[in-house]
């Protein structure tokens, strides 16, 4: 890469060189000057220069200029507010202005103690007001949707919201209305806000106009503590701070990682963490009792109970990891049932492949690509949604973002040197694969293609499989190391040991449980295990746990206990239980991760997995091979395309201010097949397939292609391989 060209320019009499291009305001800030701003966010675009707070005096210049909006050019002489008194005026002016009609009720705002307008009207506003009339006041607070409050006398008009909905998210549902002093925020066509990234205009807003419902008057800046910590409810591992007072937390923030997220956060992370608090939280162990249902037990009892399980199993048993487990209870787990009581089987909740090591890249350089390529036909913002924000961005930077359809049959295509899509992945130096399917050995497949086309001799191009677990690459790992033989899944179980909500929901897992003589259950909610389970014992959420996850780029990252669960966390109860099969497992993260490091991660100490994670480099893998032709769908219908919605699963469940965003009973159609059906946008259907029928409501959806129809899981029910589509009666 060449050498950026330097820039020498002077800000209040220090010189400062810069790369040409950059912005004043960053500028400044390597001066270690502060140029006041509450418009600028460079992660909005191009700069606006909305607010007016960072007019400064530029040489040559006859008026005060909204630095904001300027880059760095050679010879350049700028004055700030600290050296002149032109610019202090401007900046006391646009302070005053703002504050004209804004209310003065910091002492009940939330933002007040960590709100920008706050600090900068200290530090650069006039002191006092020179007005005397009544200000304006309006209809307060507005529900925008469930978990957004709106105050528009709190607006200050710096369209930080607005821009986040046309610019990032490009959902286009926040807007300005009205002009000049009438001009407010709203949702369009006053309809609530319903996108997966809302929740991010509230940590936009540098006033208390956005809030959040959950947190309106729940804590105060000095009563809270700030805990840095992974979100566990996707594989995307945004990093995050959860905000706790008295031992609860009450809320999620971002915590800026450039490579994974970019600061952004979707609403089920934001808004997720209510779960902890369920009304159906176990708290204690359980155990069936015939004819009375579900008797509560003591640990000492619980854990009798659970030797006595696993020593009838005589070895019989199957373990179902959900893929939300830490490392180190996964590795714990392993090694108290694969060495206490001799190799067995384990389910993992999808298959990972290491293969994809030599196709290791940051999603950030997804934003950088010049060609990328989708495989399969889930929706990308379903299944990992930051990766669709970087989507996004790379293609307003003018990337090529190709959807290659079916992905086993586009693997095997793209393989083809005779592929014109094949050539340009082969000819391009940043292009990217991002497998979106539960087909196949995802994975190990990508990774396959990546090799193919000559991916690991180039450090711009990489390779992204995106599961559907948290964890599901590092539980698998753990699993691997915590012995050396795995056994075949024997004809008869007799003892299933199902880990985590999201696999005791998996109807894939019920049916397991029903070849079981026995089962034990770890969840936190009581609707998922009571009822078919032998022995219950309590789960915890990711932010009440201490240890590590491994996300979709193979990062690993570091989880922190935030809140104290209602019982012990299974590392806890794991030590406990593999002492009475002289097994030795420490009851605490960091020993485990000790022990595990050396066999997996190269004898990294734990404390260097620090809060701001780095990806390991990219290393030798084993090769993976290209997937076999899939057999061709037989009868006559539509393929229908099952996907887990994003605002699904356990958590979600709990969550009342997720409900709206679930999805719709709908199923998606391209516009052509709409069209040779005669199906309206909107209109009822029927969907049928080997005498299931389900009603639905038809969604066109120009973005899908010809021969699907599209439904997320919870929807199609006994639906599969090829469906019907009919009109409504």
């Amino acid at each position: 890469m060449s050498t950026p060209e330097l820039v020498t320019v002077i800000l209040d009499g220090r010189e400062v060189q810069v790369p040409k291009g950059t912005g004043i305001v960053e500028t400044a800030l390597a001066a270690g000057i502060e140029i006041p701003v509450f418009c600028y966010e460079p992660r909005l675009g191009a700069p606006v220069g909305a607010c007016r707070m960072c007019l400064c005096e530029v040489e040559g210049m006859p008026k005060l200029q909204a630095v904001c909006t300027m880059t760095a050019q050679d010879g350049m002489v700028i004055r700030t507010a600290q050296t002149s008194a032109k610019a202090a005026d401007g900046q006391n002016a646009t302070l005053e202005f703002i504050l004209v009609n804004h209310p003065l009720d910091c002492p009940v705002c939330d933002k007040g103690g960590e709100c920008p307008l706050q600090d900068l009207t200290f530090r650069w506003g006039p002191g006092n007001t020179r007005m005397s009339f009544e200000k304006r006041t309006l209809e307060k607070p507005i529900p925008i949707s469930p978990a957004i409050a709106l105050d528009r006398e709190r607006c200050i008009l710096c369209y930080r919201c607005t821009r986040f909905s046309e610019s990032v998210a490009e959902d286009g549902q926040l807007v300005a209305q009205n002009r000049g002093a009438s001009s407010v925020i709203a949702t369009f066509e006053d309809r609530p806000y319903r996108a997966p990234f809302s929740g991010n205009v509230i940590e936009l807003c540098p006033v208390g106009a956005l809030t959040s419902t959950q947190y309106r008057f729940e804590a105060r800046p000095w009563e809270i503590q700030n805990v840095p910590s992974v979100c566990g409810l996707c594989p995307v591992g945004c990093n995050i701070s959860a905000t706790t007072r008295e031992g609860k937390v009450k809320r999620v923030v971002s915590r800026n990682h450039p490579e994974v997220d970019e600061g952004w956060l979707c609403d089920k992370g934001r808004f997720g963490f209510t779960h902890l608090y369920a009304p159906d939280r176990i708290a204690d162990p359980m155990r069936r009792v015939r004819r009375r249902g579900f008797e509560e037990l003591s640990w000492d009892d619980a854990l009798d109970e659970a030797e006595r399980l696993l020593r009838e199993a005589e070895g019989r048993i199957v373990t179902a990891l959900s893929g939300s487990e830490t490392v180190e209870q996964a590795y714990a787990l392993g090694r108290l049932l694969r060495v206490g009581l001799g190799a067995h089987t384990a389910v993992m909740p999808e298959e990972t492949s290491p293969a994809l090591d030599a196709f290791r890249l940051p999603l950030g350089a997804i934003r950088d690509a010049e060609l990328i390529v989708i495989l399969g036909d889930e929706p990308v913002a379903e299944r990992a949604p930051i990766v669709d924000l970087w989507l996004k961005a790379a293609g307003r930077a003018g990337a090529a973002v190709l959807h290659a359809g079916d992905a086993l049959e586009s693997c095997r295509r793209l393989a083809n040197k005779r592929s014109s899509l094949g050539k340009r992945l082969r000819e391009s130096e940043r292009a990217v694969l991002i497998w979106s399917s539960e087909e196949g050995a995802g994975g190990a497949h990508v990774a396959a293609l990546a090799r193919e086309l000559g991916f690991a001799g180039k450090p711009g191009s990489g390779a992204f499989h995106l599961p559907r677990t948290p964890n599901g690459r590092g539980a698998a790992d753990a699993w691997a190391a915590a012995a050396d033989d795995e056994a075949e899944t024997p004809e008869a179980i007799g003892l299933l040991v199902v880990s985590g909500d999201e696999v005791a929901a998996d109807p894939n897992v019920r049916a397991l449980a029903e070849r079981a003589e026995r089962v034990l259950v770890t969840s936190m909610f009581q609707g998922l295990a009571v009822g078919w389970a032998d022995l219950v014992l309590p789960g915890t959420s990711y932010l009440e746990r201490d240890g590590t996850y491994v996300n979709l780029e193979g990062r690993l990252q570091r989880l922190r206990r935030t809140a104290i669960p209602p019982a012990p966390d299974e590392l806890a109860w794991i030590s406990k239980l593999a002492e009475r099969f002289e097994v030795e497992i420490p009851p605490f993260a960091s020993a485990v991760f000790a022990e595990l490091s050396e066999r997996i991660y190269d004898g990294l100490p734990f404390g260097e997995v620090g809060e701001r994670a780095e990806l390991r480099t990219r290393s030798e893998a084993p090769p993976a091979a290209l997937p076999p032709k899939p057999p061709a769908p037989e009868g006559e219908g539509l393929r229908l395309v099952r996907y887990r919605a994003l605002f699904s699963g356990p958590a979600v469940d709990r969550v009342p201010e997720l409900q709206f965003q679930r999805p719709a009973p709908e199923v998606e159609l391209s516009p052509d097949d709409a069209r040779e059906l005669g199906i309206l946008n909107g209109q009822p259907v029927i969907v049928s397939h080997v005498g299931a029928r389900k009603p639905l409501r038809a969604r066109v959806n120009p973005e899908l292609r010809p021969g699907l129809a599209r439904i997320a899981s919870e929807h199609a029910e006994d639906l599969g391989g090829l469906v019907e589509i009919k009109a409504a009666p």
